[in-house]
């Protein structure tokens, strides 16, 4: 099997094409697990499968986490993907993608630069605090699309310097709380003292933090405008792996529009010879 590796702000995915390798749909969440372990095979955060879209689409974006499980939609995947779409002709600098959250349309602004409007909110409160071992958190809670990926957003002072394992455990426990029935994304995230703001996503599926979450950046600057942090316009979130930047266009109280821009990596292309794939 042909595949390409590329990452967004350093979330990576591996990417195949099975408009060409005809692989069946019940073998790609096995795919998944084997291909994204990062010692046993290539390694990534998720497996995007490009295949037939069902309607009006370019292609569609099949999305599965590193422990085989289906994501609804990814952020940095589908303006990785939009680059690869680009690139090998499927379609053009402007071009729509079926997820299963719903269509997202991908703008090419530069070689390495993409562009994507994000699915919109179909749930957002605001106000949805949480308790974890007798402490209370402030949080929001987000979905995006349709079925909707969801995704806790909360402001935790100091963020950049608390240690690591406080923050996974924590993140473990707020990404399986029981206020959240489908489980979460958990975007922990602090307003800097120079106005910076700095991200960290303990993402489901991959059940630990990834170094940048496109949708999860969406979500907490979603959040910022809606709370009147923010002016939603060009909204730079800082985080391990990068910078990603949001627009955020309101209706009213609603997000209307949501856009995601920031960078791809072409990271390898090749030949798949893992002699263990279950296939």
């Amino acid at each position: 099997m042909q595949f390409w590796k590329m990452n967004g702000a350093g979330n990576d995915f591996i990417i195949l094409n099975n408009l060409r390798e005809g692989l069946p749909a019940d073998a790609l969440p096995a795919l998944a697990r084997r291909l994204c372990h990062r010692r046993l095979s290539i390694g990534a955060d998720g497996l995007m499968v490009v295949d037939r879209p069902s309607g009006d689409a370019d292609y569609r974006m099949r999305f599965f986490n590193a422990d085989g499980s289906v994501g609804e939609m990814c952020g940095n995947g589908a303006r990785c993907i939009c680059r690869y779409g680009f690139e090998i002709g499927l379609a053009g600098e402007v071009q729509r993608v079926e997820t299963t959250a719903g269509l997202v349309t991908g703008w090419r602004i530069s070689a390495r630069q993409y562009r994507i409007e994000l699915n919109r909110p179909t749930v957002l409160r605001l106000d949805c605090p949480v308790e974890v071992d007798g402490a209370a958190f402030p949080c929001s809670y987000v979905e995006l699309g349709s079925p909707g990926l969801p995704h806790a957003v909360v402001p935790l002072p100091g963020l950049r310097g608390r240690p690591e394992e406080e923050l996974r455990a924590l993140g473990r426990r707020l990404r399986a709380h029981p206020a959240f029935p489908k489980g979460a994304n958990v975007n922990f995230y602090d307003v800097e003292a120079d106005g910076r703001i700095w991200e960290r996503t303990f993402e489901r599926g991959v059940e630990d933090f990834t170094y940048a979450c496109g949708t999860g950046t969406g979500s907490v600057a979603a959040v910022l405008t809606l709370l009147g942090r923010s002016d939603g316009r060009g909204v730079a979130v800082d985080m391990t792996g990068g910078t990603l930047v949001v627009d955020v266009e309101l209706r009213g109280r609603e997000v209307e529009h949501l856009y995601l821009t920031g960078p791809t990596n072409v990271v390898a292309r090749g030949e798949i010879t893992d002699e263990e794939l279950p296939l």
